[in-house]
């Protein structure tokens, strides 16, 4: 499966937070400006949504994140449903990249 636009873009952005502080801050602050500058894209949020992060870089503390209900239509794939239910592996970041970046959240400036 090729790597999507969406998938780089936001492996380019864990990538920066993990190599620059002040970007992370940013990031955990500002989210939406901070990726707009880093991507040079407008982000295309639906009306209503916003984007939260949190910092988790900390190895001390064990983060459960607990994802909104997916509407009755949607339908997750065999593997993304294996990968909710605890089944994934370690060291498989391109799938959770991959489930993560599923929706389009980037619109060209």
């Amino acid at each position: 499966m090729e790597i999507t636009q969406e998938q780089k873009m936001y492996a380019e952005i864990v990538q920066k937070a993990w190599e620059d502080a002040e970007f992370k801050n940013e990031l955990v602050n500002s989210p939406i400006e901070a990726i707009e500058k880093l991507t040079g894209k407008k982000l295309n949020l639906p009306e209503g949504k916003k984007i939260v992060v949190r910092d988790q870089t900390d190895e001390s503390v064990f983060y459960i994140n607990i994802p909104a209900k997916p509407s009755d239509d949607v339908e997750l794939s065999d593997d993304q449903l294996e990968m909710v239910a605890g089944g994934m592996e370690t060291g498989t970041i391109k799938e959770v990249v991959d489930f993560l970046c599923s929706f389009t959240l980037f619109s060209p400036k």
